[in-house]
């Protein structure tokens, strides 16, 4: 079937049940990821993040292509984009597809992960079927500037398959009420110590979990000072299932609570996870700036950097309707809920993954207190 997406129209099979079957991968679902990254890719060149070209066109690699809809997006909008794929099914798809929308690119019928220890591109962009792990250490070492990746294995990332989440991480990961929040940070951690270990830092400039999966942008910067710095922001977060009690804690070697200090209960820790901000503030504004009404995910892209904009920087969250339940009273309007807090001198925002969590720097206790007066 075809499909206009972003102003190109691609070839892709038609999937009943997504991910299913021998037929090359296409997800719909995805067309906000693409939109987001079609304006990404805009911020780095509008703000000058990839520096000096000298008079080159910027390059882009879809290191996991199969349709090749990312990279034909990225060529319409002015890129050199390169389509990688091992399947050769994928390969004439992506061939097609270029011409069908009269562009040029490159496509490449090879592993991935040998293409990019043989060449470099100011952008490597890594969304495969699952974890995006196998192909991180190449991409790091294939990539100029930025690196963006999907990871779809949202189970192995929250904790709720634990023994997967520590094989492909390298991390404890916990299946707790923020677990959006859990698998974004446990990606980011791996993310972040991979590029540590080629001396560069990478910085997120804009992540968020949406749906089946989590997504994050990595700005990288050059030197083994830079990537310390990094380092510097993982930790653990000790989590009470009892009493919601959770407290962060900045470092690699953990330290775990013996028990709740608030109600006497065990303790899960998690980590380690990063601890530091998933987003850049101004990153993201121009990344909505860049988001055009011709993309069928325009307005669902601008929400989305908007209240990304404007979340803290907390490493977990809270969900208004589960904290109700537990104290067995009725919930509130949001922003009513969201202006206690903050009449009561905290800090408190919304996230950008649900429509009744929250984030902020009171504990569990005083927000009961300052929300059920």
């Amino acid at each position: 079937m075809r499909v206009t997406e972003g102003g190109v129209e691609v070839e892709v099979p038609e999937q009943a049940d997504a991910g299913v079957g021998d037929a090359v991968f296409f997800n719909p679902v995805q067309e906000l990821n693409r939109d987001v990254t079609v304006a990404v890719l805009r911020a780095l060149r509008e703000r000058g993040d990839l520096g000096p070209l000298d008079d080159r066109t910027p390059s882009y690699l879809d290191a996991t292509a199969a349709s090749g809809v990312r990279g034909v997006r990225a060529a319409a909008d002015g890129w050199a984009a390169t389509l990688c794929d091992v399947d050769p099914d994928a390969v004439a798809l992506c061939r097609e597809n270029l011409a069908r929308n009269d562009l040029d690119g490159d496509v490449q019928h090879r592993d991935a992960n040998t293409l990019m220890h043989e060449e470099r591109f100011d952008v490597v962009d890594l969304d495969p079927f699952g974890t995006p792990v196998p192909f991180a250490d190449a991409a790091f070492r294939g990539a100029r500037r930025l690196v963006c990746v999907t990871a779809t294995d949202t189970a192995p990332l929250c904790g709720a398959h634990f023994e997967s989440g520590v094989r492909h991480y390298s991390a404890v990961p916990r299946n707790t009420e923020y677990h959006a929040e859990m698998g974004l940070r446990v990606l980011l951690s791996a993310m972040v110590r991979t590029a540590a270990r080629y001396d560069l830092a990478a910085n997120p400039v804009l992540s968020h979990a949406t749906n089946h999966y989590a997504r994050t942008y990595l700005l990288l910067e050059s030197g083994a000072q830079a990537a310390d710095a990094l380092i510097d922001e993982l930790g653990y977060v000790d989590h009470c299932e009892h009493c919601l009690y959770r407290e962060a804690t900045p470092g690699l070697v953990a330290d775990p609570l013996a028990s709740c200090p608030q109600c006497g209960h065990g303790i899960q820790t998690a980590g380690p996870i990063w601890l530091g901000p998933t987003c850049e503030a101004s990153f993201v504004a121009a990344t909505r700036e860049a988001v055009d009404d011709g993309m069928g995910a325009a307005e669902e892209a601008r929400d989305l950097c908007a209240t990304l904009a404007a979340e803290l920087d907390e490493p977990t969250h809270y969900d208004q309707h589960r904290l109700c339940k537990r104290w067995g009273v009725g919930a509130s309007a949001m922003d009513d809920f969201l202006d206690r807090l903050r009449d009561a001198g905290y800090e408190a925002s919304r996230t950008h993954y649900g429509g009744t969590t929250f984030k902020t720097d009171a504990d569990v206790t005083a927000i009961r207190d300052a929300t059920q007066q």
